[in-house]
This record gives structure tokens, C-alpha cells and sequence, in this order.
């Protein structure tokens, strides 16, 4: 199997005043094209900044992080940043969508970083709405959506770069539980077709539809299991 993920020996230290707080403490682990992850771990136990990591959002104190083959490590924020958008399609509890923008716009947005022209973002946009069941609501703006319906525009933006990873942020955090399942069920599908999935959560019925599952306690693995 390929590798997308590799971190070893992760350390994130945090200063605050004159100490320093050790948040993760030498996280080893490797994630492979295609798997189906979920990360859990109470507050405090460093899931958010391992996140970050992931996400090429933050980098780490000391330790390697190879991504895809590129050691994101000791990157610079703009190299952070470029691949970021190439490799990592990010969907958050608060959805982060543009109000004033329409889902396809929302959708596209990545793309126009990305330097495509518009008629190849439109297309692509509106495939990928299509495929995450939005196809007669192109034009709408956040505030016509229901929740389920933004967190489906958000989905639909975090793919259309076609991406290594998806990486979810409590990703039902803001939905009622009959949603929570019909957005699951998306990325059970995205999963099937083939894109590496990391979620988030604390959630014990979210992390269930995950095929393993690593839980973090006060900054290292405490287990990591293989659901199926």
C-alpha cells in the first residue's frame, strides 16, 4: 500500500508566559491511500493540534511529517499554503462557507487558488455538487441551505480539487442526528470511492463508521485499533 501520512516523533510545544506546554509528545504513525480514520481523545488530549499538523496548518516543534512524499515539516507558510490547497480538502463543524456567495461559488473557490479558468472551475463545481446530491440548489446562497445542506457545500468544496485527504473537523458537530447520519453516509461514500478520510470527533457512533480508529490521551496514541 502507498503511504500518505507519515509522522515520527511529532512534538508540539506551546509557550505560554515563561512555560512551556508540551501538547503532543513524539506521535509516531502512518496513515495509507485509501484508509478510513477517525481521531478521538478528550479535551485537552491534542486531537485539534494534531489536526493542524495534518492539515499543514501548523508544523510541528521537533519530528519529520512526510505528506504524500513532500516533508511538510520544516516548510515555509507559503509552501504550507500551496500545498495545502493541492493536497487537503478540509471540512469544519462551522462549515465556513462565503454568505454571500452561491454553493457553486463556494464550491469553486478552491479551484481559483488552485489557477484554473472559469469554465473548468464551473464544470468541475458542478459535478462535484451533483455528486454530493445538491445538484438543484447551484445558485443558492448559505442562508436558503439548511445545515445539512451547508455541511454538503462544504464537503463538495474540500473534494473538488480531487485531494490526497480529506480531513473533517467534527464534522456533525452543528447538525441534528437524523443529518448527522445522512452526512456520514457521504463520506462513507467518498470513502468507497476511493479518498483517504480523517476524521475528527468525540463522538463514539461518528468514529463507528471509521475503519480505524486512533484515540489520543494527554498527547500520544493511546490506542489505535482497526474497526474492520
Amino acid at each position: 500500500m502507498e503511504t500518505v501520512i507519515k509522522l515520527t516523533d511529532i512534538v508540539r510545544n506551546f509557550p505560554l508566559g515563561n512555560e512551556v506546554v508540551k501538547v503532543l509528545r513524539g506521535i509516531s504513525l502512518e496513515i495509507e491511500k485509501g484508509e478510513y480514520v477517525a481521531l478521538m481523545g478528550p479535551s485537552g488530549s491534542g486531537k485539534s493540534t494534531l489536526m493542524n499538523l495534518l492539515g499543514c496548518l501548523d508544523t510541528p516543534t521537533s519530528g519529520t511529517y512526510i505528506l504524500n512524499g513532500h516533508d511538510v515539516s520544516s516548510m515555509t507558510d507559503n509552501e504550507l499554503a500551496e500545498i495545502r490547497n493541492r493536497e487537503i480538502g478540509f471540512v469544519f463543524q462551522t462549515f465556513n462557507l462565503l454568505p454571500r456567495s452561491t454553493a457553486l461559488e463556494n464550491v469553486a473557490l478552491p479551484l481559483i487558488y488552485a489557477g484554473q479558468g472559469k469554465a473548468h472551475r464551473n464544470e468541475r463545481a458542478t459535478k462535484v455538487l451533483a455528486d454530493v446530491g445538491l445538484a438543484d440548489r447551484m445558485d443558492h446562497r448559505p442562508n436558503q441551505l439548511s445545515g445539512g445542506q451547508r455541511q454538503r457545500v462544504a464537503v463538495g468544496r474540500a473534494l473538488v480539487n480531487n485531494p490526497s485527504i480529506i480531513l473533517a473537523d467534527e464534522p456533525t458537530g452543528n447538525l441534528d442526528s437524523k443529518t448527522s447520519v445522512e452526512i456520514m453516509n457521504l463520506f462513507d461514500e467518498i470513502h468507497r470511492n476511493g479518498n483517504t478520510v480523517i476524521i475528527v470527533t468525540h463522538e463514539e457512533d461518528i468514529a463507528q463508521h471509521a475503519h480505524r480508529i486512533i484515540r489520543l490521551r494527554d498527547g500520544q496514541i493511546e490506542t489505535d485499533e482497526r474497526n474492520r
